[in-house]
């Protein structure tokens, strides 16, 4: 995916629960996997009242063609910081390269800077060459923590 290249047409707004439908259509785009309840669940969690507003969809011509998921953590796995954490970041197949996800990050930015949010964490596939790209470009480096699993089978 290239989000590079900016859409002066892109409008950054707040996510609302109409917007179920095409974050996972664009979703699907990528995945292959229609993931409803995940969204859902997602979405629900973006609008609640109590919740730091981090995630942003954009749209042109009235439909969405991308978006951010993510919140804010106090004190997750002993960080005593606030700290802002993506797990989402969404571009519509047929908008890639034309800035929606460098408009999207950048509203975020500056949201969180009003906030006195001073990171931003996300966790990405190594494999997945294009998204490390764009979030290097958009200064994201690897964190001075490792993630670690097992499997359990």
């Amino acid at each position: 995916m290239d989000f590079d290249g900016p859409d002066p047409n892109a409008r950054i707004r707040t996510l609302n629960a109409t917007d179920l439908g095409r974050l996972v259509a664009i979703d699907a785009q990528h995945t292959g996997r229609r993931r409803e309840t995940w969204f859902s669940a997602r979405l629900a969690r973006a609008l609640d009242d109590s919740a730091v507003r981090v995630s942003l969809g954009a749209e042109i011509d009235g439909t969405l063609v991308g978006a951010i998921l993510g919140d804010v953590q106090y004190g997750e796995y002993g960080v005593a910081e606030p700290v802002a954490v993506l797990d989402t970041i969404l571009v519509d197949t047929a908008r890639s390269g034309q800035g929606i996800g460098k408009a999207l990050i950048e509203h975020m930015f500056r949201n969180l800077g009003a906030l006195n949010i001073e990171k931003v964490r996300t966790e990405v596939a190594w494999t997945d060459q294009g998204l490390l790209g764009f979030l290097a470009r958009e200064g994201f480096t690897p964190a001075p923590r490792l993630v670690l699993e097992r499997g359990l089978g």
